[in-house]
């Protein structure tokens, strides 16, 4: 049998490596996490009969980019997402369409380099171009983990395009304020201030429960992970209109007319969580427990505020050579790090 139990990864692994028609067939695969040894075994003889078959020349070696597509859409109906994988798929099917895994680079830069949108006149943004791009590499990596559709990742040399177009506009505490009092509506002021005072998405607000009358709690975050979000002092009170019952289109008109009547039409409901990430690094916190406050999982995430850092890291630059304010050889206490007993 080529399974056998990987200790460190705590998961099945399957190994072939022999001599199949004058030529040496190897192959390596961690399979997924959850998988019962029946499961492994089943695998083993799927991939096995698969590899002797492409040793004799019976099946190709370089499936279809259009079988992977299958697959996944055939798996993934659970996500929540699905729709909007089965249209990015859908967009580039054009280009993909009949071609083996082996030519995904150049899937991509084909992809990358077709702005022309689907009416005339029109231009598809680079951001959507990445996004059908990371779909399809997704879909390709599961045809690879799941069905062993090929012995190796063959996205690894997949190059999605490079796309900068964060916004950098950060409502100040004022601005808040005059969105709030423009608001028409009771719930609108709500998330107005529970977006800014938490720096939570319109999304999670709408789906978090109170928890202990100064924090929400997200069951099921974007992440996919638990999180609880502590809530300012000054918007604690608003905690008692919880839940936002309306619609959410209803909140996000409601959203809209207010930023008219407040003459800021620029800002964004989605900016307000950025504003409440630039309150927070205005006020010295660090980049780390920014993205805790957040839910960022990846650290990178969290880098796109790090110019807000400037005048921190320009205070901590002129610390440099100042005089202590203790006598030396007096050790001074430190109230943020307290001793510990």
């Amino acid at each position: 049998m080529s399974i056998r139990w990987d200790t460190r990864n705590k998961r099945w692994r399957f190994e072939f490596d022999r001599y199949l028609q004058g030529g040496r067939q190897r192959s390596s695969r961690l399979l997924p996490k959850g998988w019962s040894q029946a499961q492994a075994d089943a695998f083993d003889r799927t991939e096995t009969a698969r590899l002797y078959a492409i040793a004799a020349g019976v099946e190709q070696a370089d499936p279809l980019i259009d079988e992977a597509v299958k697959h996944y859409l055939r798996d993934k109906t659970g996500l929540k997402s699905f729709r909007s994988a089965a249209e990015h798929l859908a967009a580039i099917a054009w280009a993909y369409a009949g071609k083996p895994m082996s030519a995904l680079p150049e899937v991509a830069r084909l992809v990358a380099s077709h702005t022309a949108g689907a009416r005339e006149g029109t231009t598809v943004k680079p951001a959507t171009l990445r996004n059908r791009l990371a779909v399809l590499k997704a879909a390709c990596r599961w045809a690879w983990k799941a069905h062993g559709l090929t012995t190796n990742d063959p996205t690894t040399r997949m190059q999605l395009p490079a796309v900068r177009n964060e916004r950098h506009i950060y409502a100040s505490r004022q601005q808040v304020g005059q969105l709030a009092r423009a608001a028409d509506r009771r719930d609108v002021r709500v998330l107005i201030l529970l977006a800014f005072y938490t720096g939570m998405r319109l999304g999670e607000i709408l789906r978090a429960e109170v928890a202990g009358g100064d924090s929400l709690v997200l069951a099921d975050t974007k992440n996919g992970d638990r999180r609880a979000v502590p809530v300012h002092p000054s918007a604690q009170r608003l905690l008692k209109r919880l839940p936002l019952t309306a619609p959410r289109i209803t909140l996000q008109r409601g959203f809209q007319r207010a930023r008219l009547r407040a003459g800021l039409p620029h800002i964004r409901l989605h900016d307000l969580r950025h504003s409440a990430a630039s309150e927070m690094i205005n006020a010295g916190v660090n980049l780390y427990t920014v993205g805790a406050v957040l839910g960022h999982r990846d650290a990178r995430s969290t880098q796109r505020y790090a110019h807000l850092q400037h005048q921190t890291l320009a205070d901590a630059v002129g610390r440099i050579g100042q005089k202590s304010p203790h006598k030396a050889g007096t050790p001074h206490k430190d109230k943020d790090h307290p001793k510990v007993a």
